[in-house]
């Protein structure tokens, strides 16, 4: 007789744990969606800026994804950048901007909030 009581009680968790999960994991898109639209937002209502900086350093993160049997890679570039206050300040580059940096140069650096928009090497 226990046996049809476990059973019973499996047959009701497990729809309730499923959809305990199942909102969990709205939950977190709905909360990154609307993080980063806040965060475009906020930068398009920051002012453009062009201030002289040094390119301190650069980094990379590489990221696999699984999907239908296939592995993806994704990397995602990063430069960090000081300014003549002595302030750093990191921002996300596309690949082709990352590889024209290298560590060391100096120039303006042009950005909007946390969004880079390029960089002038002096001479």
């Amino acid at each position: 007789m226990d046996n049809m009581y476990t059973g019973d009680l499996m047959f009701q968790f497990v729809p309730i744990f499923i959809g305990i999960i199942f909102i969990i994991v709205i939950g977190s898109v709905i909360i990154t969606a609307v993080k980063g639209v806040g965060q475009w937002q906020k930068n398009n209502d920051s002012p453009r800026l062009s201030v002289p900086a040094i390119v301190t350093s650069k980094r990379t993160n590489v990221s696999r994804s699984a999907e239908n049997e296939l592995n993806s890679t994704y990397t995602t570039y990063y430069a960090t950048f000081e300014f003549e206050s002595g302030d750093r300040t990191e921002f996300v580059l596309s690949g082709s901007e990352y590889g024209k940096l290298a560590e060391g140069d100096r120039g303006t650096l042009s950005f909007q909030g946390t969004r880079y928009l390029g960089f002038q090497r002096s001479q």
